[in-house]
């Protein structure tokens, strides 16, 4: 091998050790689902008979990590206002034969959840969505029972992702900062109780408690 044709080799090892270690450094920022449901229920008290809210649930994925969680005497409530992810989240708890997942519709300005249902409710990559922050807070404190935990995971703006139709304009971009959720959230009558900033690479997640009347 000529000393070019070596150099080059060394480049290529090189780069792919290099790309191998971010790649590597990316998986290992980026919670698993199990995990990142492990430390809420942690940070939230959860326990087996707990009632939990996932408020714009998605997929359900969070939904059914929080069910077994919470097992056979707990429940989980999980809301959404997509018709095709409400409709994709039904079959699914059909399939698995959930006795403890209850599918909610949602709305833009209510979580549609019973008054005083929840011990706990959480939103994740959720909240910065709302285009009604003042009314959904009201509901928020609705569903919860005195002395429950909110927990909010979110991320500060990004200038990369498109920005959300219909938010209040201090968002600042696709996203929310901190202290934003935190006064909106705090305005409504909750209590910060612990804050995350390194719940993983880009988020950070604030528990709430709401104040015992």
């Amino acid at each position: 091998m000529n000393r070019r044709n070596l150099l080059t080799c060394l480049w290529a090892a090189s780069f792919a050790i290099l790309l191998w270690a971010l790649i590597g450094d990316f998986i290992s920022a980026a919670p698993s689902l199990r995990q990142e449901i492990a430390r809420l229920a942690e940070l939230m008290q959860w326990t087996s008979g707990t009632i939990v809210a996932d408020v714009g649930a998605g997929d359900g994925s969070y939904s059914f990590g929080a069910a077994e969680k919470v097992g056979a005497t707990g429940r989980v409530y999980a809301t959404e206002i997509d018709p095709e992810k409400l409709k994709q989240i039904r079959a699914e708890v059909s399939k698995r034969k959930l006795s403890n997942v209850i599918v909610v519709d949602g709305a833009a300005d209510d979580t549609k959840l019973p008054t005083a249902c929840c011990d706990a409710i959480y939103l994740r990559h959720v909240y910065h969505h709302i285009t009604q922050p003042e009314a959904f807070d009201k509901n928020l404190m609705r569903s919860l029972k005195p002395g429950a935990r909110l927990a909010i995971i979110d991320f500060p703006p990004r200038a990369n992702l498109d920005p959300v139709e219909g938010v209040p304009k201090n968002r600042g971009g696709h996203g929310i900062p901190q202290k934003v959720m935190v006064d909106e959230l705090t305005s409504a009558g909750f209590e910060v109780e612990y804050v995350a900033n390194d719940w993983s690479a880009n988020d950070y997640c604030v528990v709430f408690r709401k104040r015992a009347p």
